[in-house]
């Protein structure tokens, strides 16, 4: 417990310093504003023009795609604001040999690495993807109540820990290669892929690759099916379980991750 209260202190004071960093270069606090507005709007461009002449896919009509697309759009913006640009410094810092600097800190490194970066340049992003999804309960006729709202919460929270999951794995893995550029590029692909296709349009190997190798297609799917009343309790405990089973894979790997590190100053 007490390290946990020294852990938030540190949280705390680092971002303070983030936003007064910000302020100092408007630039830097108002760009990402403009930036991340254009990219959802373009993404929502990008929806009309593949589901102009598609009525549904499996049981979903264009209600609950548009539920979807907010759905992802809403976890992407919440990652862009909170832990990307710090976790996507990871590779680097092990690199440079600034990891030291995290190491010898009476702070989780993690934690610090995934935190230092904030940025509220996907502020809007957030207000524009709750605006779609609410758009989408209403175009898919969804009787929300306060049960189906407390459990679309709850998924998302569990796969927004998913998606931290997978950019910690992927960078993370620098602590034993020379370069992980290839496995970020495989993400931006995979991502890409699993933004504009849910998760009930795999099939096969695909719906492998994408639910238990890549799990970026349940990312939305899930919570998507809660609030539509489609969930099953075999779907709640294979989320549950995949969540559970990366969370034990990015332990490991960062655990192990720093034990092959090589210190600059070493």
């Amino acid at each position: 417990m007490k390290q946990l209260r020294r852990n938030m202190r540190v949280v705390k004071e680092l971002i303070r310093l983030r936003f007064q960093n910000l302020m100092m270069f408007r630039l830097g606090f108002f760009g990402p504003f403009f930036v991340d507005g254009s990219l959802f709007c373009i993404q929502i461009l990008v929806f009309q023009a593949v589901y102009a002449n598609v009525e549904r896919i499996g049981s979903w009509e264009k209600g609950e795609m548009m539920l979807y697309i907010g759905t992802f759009s809403l976890l992407n913006a919440v990652n862009m604001m909170i832990y990307f640009f710090g976790v996507n410094a990871i590779p680097y810092k092990i690199k440079s040999g600034d990891m030291d600097l995290y190491l010898t800190k009476p702070i989780s490194p993690l934690l610090r690495l995934s935190l230092e970066q904030v940025n509220p340049g996907s502020v809007p992003l957030i207000i524009m993807s709750i605006l779609i999804i609410t758009y989408g309960v209403q175009t898919a006729g969804i009787r929300i109540s306060p049960g189906k709202l407390v459990w679309y919460l709850f998924w998302l929270v569990i796969m927004q820990v998913l998606y931290y999951e997978m950019e910690v794995i992927i960078r993370a893995i620098s602590f034993y290669i020379t370069s992980a550029t290839s496995f970020v590029q495989l993400e931006e692909a995979a991502l890409g892929l699993c933004m504009q296709l849910p998760g009930i349009a795999f099939y096969g190997i695909y719906k492998v690759i994408f639910y238990v190798i890549l799990p970026y297609g349940i990312m939305a799917t899930i919570p998507v099916q809660s609030i539509a009343g489609e969930m099953t309790a075999k779907t709640a405990v294979f989320g549950i379980g995949i969540v559970c089973i990366f969370s034990a894979i990015t332990y490991l790997i960062w655990i192990n991750g720093k034990k092959h590190y090589n210190s600059a100053s070493s």
